[in-house]
């Protein structure tokens, strides 16, 4: 890392994710469920900037999509991460940081930004900071707020089991094309799993069901990978909202390999052959009047790395 006398600013760039295979089991005690994941990391970025502060103060200031549904003091989970590293470092008073957050993956789509947000926060402010801190470490501090955070640092494709913080890269051959539905009113990701709780019946257990995912992507088959995307979740969704079923529904048959909601939505992936077909699908689900907010993004792509 840098010492804090090599610069008065860092930038980090950090993808959003889609969940290309996605099974949960049982809620725990503890409140969580046991999951197995294969993230995949996609273009479409966060960028945040850390600069030095007085000591102690951490401030946050958000531009960009849906800025105003952003939090800016400690609910937001960039704020969480420095005060959590400041914490580990034992810098608590002596270093303090302001956050600049230009948002561009959705805000409550199912995509990771708010993990993505931490992950790029963590990386900026070691840096800025000049903590000694390895990719294994600051990666556990990541999984301690939030099981999406040590992905969001990682990026490519990897196979994520407990809460999905646990990870083991994927052999992904290839670029995988994808046209995203994204949708300004959100989903909460503890509301979809309370109604998956609702929705699946007692003494039901953990069903993996990541290995065709696992297999496509090391053969490289975009039409094998759209037949095996999974995501145990998008009952919930659907339940919740019946237009995103309709909306999977019509992308199918408007021509796309696969689709899938990312993580708890409502954003919904469609897997297209190449860039192509992911314009042909974008203006043909456009002139039926769905998905509202299109986006083509490929993946996989590289997790938080500083720009500068």
């Amino acid at each position: 890392m840098r010492s804090p006398a090599d610069c008065g600013s860092v930038m980090v760039r950090v993808p959003g994710k889609i969940n290309l295979a996605l099974c949960s089991g049982p809620r725990r005690p503890d409140g969580y469920h046991d999951l197995v994941t294969v993230f995949q990391a996609v273009s479409v970025y966060d960028d945040v900037t850390a600069e030095h502060a007085p000591p102690g103060e951490i401030s946050i200031e958000v531009t960009g999509q849906r800025a105003s549904a952003v939090p800016i003091g400690p609910d937001n989970l960039a704020w969480r991460a420095a005060a959590r590293l400041a914490a580990w470092a034992g810098l608590e008073h002596r270093v303090g940081v302001r956050l600049l957050i230009e948002k561009d993956i959705p805000v409550t789509g199912g995509m990771a930004g708010g993990s993505a947000d931490a992950a790029g926060a963590l990386l900026a402010c070691a840096t800025l900071w000049g903590v000694e801190i390895d990719q294994p470490a600051l990666a556990g501090l990541g999984a301690e707020l939030g099981a999406d955070v040590p992905f969001c640092l990682l990026g490519g494709t990897a196979l994520g089991v407990n809460r999905g913080d646990l990870l083991t890269p994927v052999l992904s051959r290839g670029s995988y094309h994808w046209l995203l539905a994204l949708d300004e009113r959100g989903l909460s990701t503890p509301t979809v799993f309370a109604k998956f709780d609702q929705l699946t019946p007692p003494g039901t257990q953990l069903m993996r069901a990541e290995e065709g995912v696992c297999d496509s992507l090391a053969k490289g088959d975009a039409e094998l990978l759209g037949k095996a995307l999974v995501n145990d979740l998008q009952p919930a969704a659907f339940n919740l909202r019946p237009d995103l079923a309709e909306l999977h529904r019509c992308g199918l048959e408007l021509g796309a390999l696969g689709a899938v909601v990312s993580g708890s939505g409502p954003t919904v992936a469609f897997l297209c052959l190449d860039e192509s077909a992911a314009i042909e699908l974008s203006v043909k689900l456009s002139s039926e009047g769905r998905g509202g907010n299109l986006r083509r993004v490929h993946g996989p792509v590289p997790g938080a790395r500083i720009l500068g």
